[in-house]
């Protein structure tokens, strides 16, 4: 699906809103994973989602398919594995699904990674097998299999977790 246009724009306080009603589509079908529930006014809650325009360690992205929005990704410097050290993390990765299986999502992954050269973790829920699957796929392709996978159980995080550093790759 090479014809695609994709664009990827870090998402500016003005496109906030945009990304907080697609947060919501997000955490939707994430709820399937984590059994969360919505509030009184009937919507989910992100505790950390106002975090990406005030803190400079976050960064929120919407990406674009042919000039549609087609889905967000929330990069953090939060360390899932509490060893001390510069680490970005994909926090959330959501891709609409008419974009899905076309490689929109590999697509923009790359990007990312290539955005912030240096360390990298990718944490998935242990009953998400299909994020699972999707991001040892991606990573395994990015690195070339350079890559090492760990399954975390701390106070952090419950699931599988891929490192890798593509610092020489950029």
């Amino acid at each position: 699906m090479s014809d695609l246009a994709i664009k990827i724009d870090e998402a500016t306080l003005e496109q906030r809103p945009v990304l907080k009603r697609l947060m919501q589509l997000y955490l939707y079908e994430f709820s399937e994973f984590d059994n969360s529930d919505i509030n009184n006014d009937g919507l989910y809650e992100y505790e950390y989602f106002d975090h990406y325009w005030i803190e400079k360690d976050r960064f929120p992205f919407l990406f674009y398919v042919d000039g549609k929005i087609a889905g967000f990704v929330l990069v953090n410097s939060h360390s899932h594995d509490n060893k001390e050290r510069n680490t970005k993390s994909i926090a959330e990765f959501f891709v609409m699904p008419k974009y899905r299986k076309k490689n929109i999502g590999k697509n923009v992954a790359f990007h990312i990674f290539d955005m912030f050269p240096g360390n990298w973790q990718v944490c998935e829920m242990e009953s998400n097998i299909t994020a699972q699957k999707f991001w040892r796929k991606v990573i395994a392709e990015y690195t070339n299999d350079n890559f090492n996978e760990v399954f975390l159980d701390n106070d952090s995080w419950r699931g599988p977790m891929q490192t890798f550093n593509n610092s020489e790759s950029s």
